[in-house]
């Protein structure tokens, strides 16, 4: 099958700006409201929403950045990384809405690590979910609220989250792959 691009820089600048006016429309604005993105493009997708959000509220909306390796069930079963720092708005998360954004949704365990971990620095009023991609092949009774596009795929199937930050291009792409095995950053 070889690999082909889903999603393409435009494609990708559409998406966010969609996520972006479904999070101001449920969050009734942007009061409260607090972007908590997953390293590492999880980090830079949540500082672009809060770009365009602020473009079109005229108010900055606070970013964080959540690192979870520790928190997760499976390292056993994937490669670990080296943690990647974890920052909070200095106003804190308590009594905040926050939305907890990642490049690729795929079996939830990611996000039951980052609930875990967002635990650990206070208790908001609610927790929201925003993904780039959904793949499907849930472990997990996790859902998004937001999702840039559904990307129904096989579990040999590898999904690649490019963005211009650190790979020069925005894209996501898929193909013939390790898939599950291996997840990484990027790619799943």
């Amino acid at each position: 099958m070889g690999t082909r691009t889903v999603l393409d820089g435009a494609e990708v600048s559409r998406a966010l700006t969609r996520i972006s006016h479904e999070i101001i429309e449920a969050n009734k604005g942007v009061a409260g409201l607090v972007l908590v993105g997953i390293p590492t493009r999880g980090s830079l997708l949540a500082r672009r929403i809060s770009d365009i959000i602020s473009r079109i509220e005229g108010a900055e909306v606070p970013v964080g950045s959540l690192d979870v390796t520790m928190y997760r069930d499976d390292l056993a079963h994937h490669p670990t990384r080296a943690p990647q720092p974890t920052s909070m708005p200095a106003a804190g998360i308590d009594g905040a809405t926050v939305v907890l954004v990642d490049d690729v949704l795929y079996s939830g365990r990611t996000v039951r690590a980052a609930l875990d971990a967002l635990n650990d620095h206070g208790r908001p009023r609610a927790v929201r979910l925003a993904a780039l991609i959904d793949r499907g092949h849930r472990e997990l009774p996790i859902r998004a609220d937001y999702i840039g596009k559904n990307l129904p795929s096989s579990k040999h199937e590898r999904i690649s989250v490019r963005l211009a930050e650190i790979d020069g291009e925005d894209a996501v792409t898929i193909g013939d792959g390790p898939g599950a095995a291996a997840l990484g950053e990027g790619a799943v």
